[in-house]
């Protein structure tokens, strides 16, 4: 299996992580309903702590810089980008501490 090959791992991936949950959320002000994997409930709330944000101020973040029609889809790529992001990061800081050469972000390595 290449590192391409991801499977979800049914021992560590709780069924729950998949269901889908809709939530009101308060977005510039308004009322909103957004629906979301719990997965990604979990991981904003992370992302906003880790960030010193409200989740509704991180949302209003999120909303303000979108490129889709479609908040749900902005939320889902937000969070996917913020993790690959923190990855690429990790992995530069542990190829520059072990001597390795360096992979930077955009890097066909």
């Amino acid at each position: 299996m290449t590192t391409l090959d991801i499977e979800p791992d049914e021992q560590t991936t709780p069924p729950r992580g998949y269901a889908v949950v809709k939530r009101s959320v308060m977005v510039g002000g308004h009322k909103t309903s957004v629906s979301l994997e719990d997965a990604f409930w979990i991981s904003l709330k992370d992302i906003a702590l880790r960030s010193s944000l409200s989740l509704s101020g991180l949302l209003e973040k999120i909303d303000r810089h979108r490129q889709t029609s479609n908040l749900s889809s902005a939320i889902r790529l937000f969070v996917l980008d913020y993790f690959r992001k923190r990855a690429i990061s990790m992995m530069f800081i542990g190829e520059r501490q072990s001597g390795s050469p360096a992979v930077t972000p955009g890097s066909t390595k």
